[in-house]
C-alpha cells in the first residue's frame, strides 16, 4: 500500500503499544485515541465517525432553564433520589405526548445519562429472581451495554435482529431463547444503534407478548425516538406516535435521554420510565435483600443511590424545561436532529461511488432511515481489516462485530462532520478506491 495520508507503520506502532492485537475487540475510545494521537504528530485532520456524540449546539430551552436553577441556588441542594416533582410531572406528560402512553409521574425517575439508568435496571432485574441471571440483547447494539453485563457478572445472549425481521421470525427466535427460563430482561434500541433499522408495530407486539408470557423485563433504549425520518413523528398529541413495546405489555422501562434529543449529553441526563405495574410489583427476593420489595423504590433508593446519590439538580431542571416547551409545541427538537439525516445522506453519496456499501440498506420492505448512524463495508473485506485500512486513510469507526452485528463493516456517526470535511472525506475516499482496486 502507498500514498496513505497516514504512517501505516506509526499506526500500527500505537495498536501494539495499545495491545490491540483485533480491532473487532477495540472499544470506541480506544479508536478515538489512536485518531488524536496522529492528528497531533502530524497536524492533519481525521475524519471522526467513531463517537456518537451530539453534533449540534445543546437546547437553548435547556441551557437558559439550567442557569436559571443555579441561580436559585439548587447547587447547594441534594435533589429526591426519585427526581424533582417537576420533572417527573414533565417526563409524564412528554411520554403521553410523544409515544401516547400513560406512565404516572411517579414511575419517572432521573439518571445520570441513559448508560447509568440501563446500567441500573441491569443490576436490579438480575437479582429479581435466581434461576434468571440472563440479558437478552437484541443486536446490533451499543457494545458499553455488554461491558456493564460483564462488571456486574451477568450471563448474556444475543442475536442479530436483522437476520429475525418480521413478527413470525422475531417470534420464533425470541421463544427459542426466552423458553430457557434464564432470561430477566432484554434490551434494544429503536431506532437501532449502529443500523438504524426500525422496529415494526408487529414485531414490538411480538415481543411485548412474549415479554410477558415468560416475565421478561424490556428495556427499551429511545435514546433516538422520533428519529426515523421517514414518519412524521414528534408532533405532540398527534399520530403517529413513536413506535414502543409499551402498548403490548406492563413489563417495561423506557429510557428516555436528553443527549441526542436535546443534544444535552454534557450535563448526564435521562429519565427511566417505568410502567405503572412494573414500578408497584413486589417480588419476595427483593423484600428479603433490601427490606424492600417494589421494583420502583429498589430501583431509586437502592441501585441509583447507591451509584450517584441522584442526578444533578440543575440538570433536572433543564430536563424538566425542555420536555414542557416540547410538549407544549414551543420547541420542536426533531426539527433540530433532522439535520444529522441530512449529514447521513451526504456522506453516502460521497462514499457510495467509491465501492463503499451500506451494509444494514434495508429496513424490511423498505431503505433504512438516514440518521445519526449508518454502516458501512467495502466488498467483502472483513470489518476489523477494513477499520485498520481506514485508520491508514484518516477515517474512524468502530467495527460491527462489537456491536454484536453478524455482518462484516463499520459503524459510523454523522455528528462530528463540518462543511470543509465533505470535501476531505471525498479525497481519501477516492485515494482508498485507488489503492484497493
Amino acid at each position: 500500500m502507498t500514498n496513505t495520508p497516514f504512517s501505516k507503520t506509526r499506526i500500527d506502532q500505537l495498536l501494539r503499544e495499545m495491545e490491540i492485537d483485533d480491532l473487532n475487540k477495540a472499544s470506541i475510545r480506544q479508536i478515538g485515541a489512536i485518531a488524536r494521537t496522529m492528528e497531533q504528530e502530524t497536524g492533519q485532520e481525521y475524519v471522526h465517525f467513531e463517537m456518537g456524540i451530539p453534533g449540534l449546539p445543546p437546547s437553548a430551552v435547556g441551557v437558559e432553564a439550567e442557569i436559571a436553577a443555579l441561580r436559585r441556588g439548587v447547587a447547594s441542594k441534594y435533589p429526591n433520589i426519585e427526581g424533582i416533582d417537576e420533572l417527573k410531572t414533565e417526563a409524564s406528560r412528554f411520554v403521553k405526548a410523544f409515544i401516547d402512553t400513560d406512565i404516572a409521574p411517579k414511575g419517572c425517575i432521573p439518571t445520570t445519562g441513559s448508560m447509568q439508568g440501563v446500567f441500573a435496571a441491569f443490576m436490579l432485574c438480575t437479582q429479581l429472581n435466581p434461576q434468571r441471571d440472563t440479558i437478552l440483547y437484541i443486536d446490533p447494539g451499543f457494545p458499553v451495554q455488554k461491558m456493564q453485563a460483564a462488571v456486574i457478572g451477568a450471563r448474556m445472549a444475543s442475536f442479530d435482529v436483522a437476520d429475525y425481521r418480521g413478527a413470525a421470525a422475531l417470534r420464533t427466535k425470541l421463544e427459542e431463547v426466552l423458553s430457557s427460563g434464564r432470561v430477566c430482561c432484554l434490551i434494544y434500541s429503536n431506532p437501532n444503534n449502529p443500523s438504524w433499522m426500525c422496529l415494526k408495530d408487529d414485531e414490538l407486539q411480538v415481543i411485548g407478548e412474549l415479554a410477558t408470557k415468560y416475565d421478561v423485563v424490556v428495556i427499551e433504549d429511545l435514546a433516538y425516538m422520533t428519529m426515523d425520518f421517514r414518519r412524521p413523528l414528534g408532533r405532540p398529541f398527534q399520530a403517529p406516535f413513536q413506535p414502543t413495546v409499551s402498548r403490548y405489555t406492563d413489563n417495561y422501562v423506557l429510557m428516555l435521554s436528553g443527549s441526542k434529543m436535546f443534544s444535552y449529553a454534557g450535563q448526564r441526563i435521562a429519565v427511566a420510565c417505568i410502567s405503572d405495574r412494573l414500578f408497584a410489583r413486589s417480588y419476595p427476593t427483593l423484600a428479603a435483600r433490601y427490606g424492600i420489595s417494589r421494583f420502583g423504590a429498589v430501583y431509586a433508593y437502592n441501585m441509583l443511590y447507591t451509584l450517584s446519590s441522584g442526578v444533578s439538580h440543575s440538570a433536572q431542571c433543564a430536563m424538566a424545561a425542555m420536555m414542557h416547551a416540547a410538549t407544549e409545541g414551543a420547541y420542536s427538537f426533531v426539527d433540530d436532529v433532522r439535520e444529522y439525516a441530512r449529514r447521513t445522506a451526504r456522506i453516502k453519496q460521497i462514499m457510495l461511488p467509491y465501492g463503499f456499501s451500506v451494509v444494514y440498506d434495508r429496513d424490511q420492505d423498505e431503505p433504512v432511515s438516514d440518521g445519526l448512524f449508518f454502516t458501512i463495508g467495502y466488498h467483502d473485506m472483513e470489518g476489523g481489516k477494513l477499520l485498520r485500512e481506514l485508520l491508514y486513510y484518516g477515517i474512524t469507526g468502530i467495527v460491527l462485530s462489537t456491536t454484536g452485528s453478524t455482518r462484516q463493516g463499520i459503524r459510523a456517526c454523522c455528528s462530528t462532520m463540518q462543511e470543509h470535511h465533505y470535501q476531505l472525506l471525498a479525497e481519501r475516499c477516492r485515494l482508498f478506491a485507488e489503492n484497493h482496486a
